[in-house]
């Protein structure tokens, strides 16, 4: 699908709650543009942007639902791209019958199917939206929109309550603004074109409001302590666990109704999601650690899933083996991965017999003035999966360095007594899941 150059027209909101801010991405929003093409007799013809600005956090199945009041009587006569759910009583027009006569319609996208003649550029993806660090060509969605039941002559009046729902709850859209009119290129970029009016409205996210438990926690393990730092207790919420539940499924057992999405594993920290971060080997020049997701679910897969990690080892060149990674401009050292296409980008649900799981193995060069395996260093700081931030152990709690292990310092020395510790331990963490 040919989809149109996305330009950069991001801006930091301000007036919400402190939750809706993210320090590793502060300029992250989903902005919604009515971009006024033309007018009618009774209305206008609109162009509506829906543009993902969040770097690491996308919009996926079954995809966004947007929807608006009208100030007047307005009626949508028509639309390509995308359409109304609902068509509302138009039982006052005899003649032309409305696409939507609802006071507040939502709006949802078309299928890849939909037919050439009710598709726009950039519609037509069930939803989907793409994060903006992973797939920029991907990251926004747009439609048409004929407007009218208005007076004549009237310019246009700006639609009020905007609600975003991608796909869950938790999106906290501002008052839809006059802004200056959108200017585009054409004819080669030899032209510059301007609509009418342009109105502008930007969403942000709050977990608070969308009232989620974590959707993930984290666990590690190093090559020189054979203690591996399980997921906090009841990361993701506690539940009823006795011999009839029937909020997990215990393991060795497979359950029956696999369209229960929110069905897991039994676990400690009863999390549909496990982040694993494992210190593999520590050479003089690099040092290696596994990053693997695994997945609990016994009823949902994991489409374009993305894992933000932010360490301090990703100030240095790293080398990722099985996922696509970049580090984001930020400055905070972090660093994004996400799966490769028709590999592993897709995170499996979890079978009877193994988890679903996905796991690469990360070379980064060392910093001689900041590497150290002591007090936790080596740990990452954060790690979001998708967007939602996963509950980390507490720093008492990760794995120590052996006693009497010299200087916070990277040296020789270290590195033969840490090789020494790896080769007496059991070999079982080089395959470490």
């Amino acid at each position: 699908m040919q989809r149109s150059k996305v330009t950069d027209s991001r801006e930091i909101v301000t007036g919400y709650s402190s939750d809706c801010y993210d320090p590793l991405d502060p300029n992250g929003n989903i902005t919604v543009t009515f971009d006024i093409k033309k007018y009618a007799i009774d209305g206008y013809v609109a162009r509506v942007t829906i543009q993902n600005y969040y770097q690491y956090r996308h919009v996926e199945n079954p995809g966004w639902k947007l929807g608006w009041t009208w100030v007047k009587n307005e009626v949508i006569w028509s639309m390509s791209g995308a359409f109304a759910v609902q068509q509302g009583n138009c039982s006052s027009f005899k003649f032309q019958v409305p696409h939507s006569c609802k006071k507040d319609p939502l709006i949802v996208d078309l299928m890849p199917d939909a037919l050439p003649q009710k598709r726009t550029d950039g519609c037509c993806n069930g939803g989907i939206l793409a994060a903006w660090a992973i797939n920029l060509s991907m990251s926004y969605s747009s439609f048409e929109v004929t407007v009218g039941n208005l007076e004549q002559n009237t310019t246009g009046y700006k639609p009020k309550n905007l609600t975003l729902v991608a796909p869950g709850p938790g999106y906290t859209c501002s008052q839809v603004m006059d802004i200056d009119p959108t200017v585009s290129s054409v004819i080669g970029g030899r032209r510059q074109e301007q609509v009418f009016r342009t109105w502008r409205s930007t969403c942000t996210y709050s977990s608070f409001l969308a009232k989620k438990t974590p959707v993930c926690c984290v666990s590690l393990s190093t090559f020189y302590n054979p203690t591996i730092t399980s997921c906090p207790s009841c990361s993701c919420g506690c539940r009823v666990a006795d011999e009839l539940t029937t909020s997990c499924v215990r393991q060795g057992s497979f359950p029956s109704n696999l369209l229960d999405t929110e069905l897991v594993q039994c676990t400690n920290h009863m999390c549909p999601l496990r982040v694993h971060w494992h210190i593999k080997k520590n050479y003089v020049d690099h040092w290696r650690a596994k990053l693997t997701i695994s997945n609990y679910n016994y009823g949902k897969n994991y489409s374009d899933w993305n894992v933000l990690v932010q360490h301090p080892g990703f100030s240095q060149a790293a080398t990722t083996y099985s996922f696509n990674s970049k580090v984001l401009p930020t400055s905070e050292e972090v660093a994004l991965f996400w799966g490769i296409f028709s590999y592993n980008s897709e995170l499996v649900q979890a079978g009877e017999n193994q988890l679903g799981s996905v796991s690469t193995e990360i070379l980064l060069e060392k910093d001689s003035k900041s590497f150290t395996l002591r007090n936790g260093w080596a740990f990452p700081r954060k790690i979001y999966f998708n967007g939602e931030i996963c509950q980390m152990p507490l720093p008492d709690n990760f794995p120590m360095l052996p006693n009497g292990s010299p200087s916070t310092k990277p040296s020789r020395c270290q590195f033969v007594l840490l090789t020494v510790v790896y080769f007496t331990l059991p070999h079982i963490f080089s395959t470490l899941i």
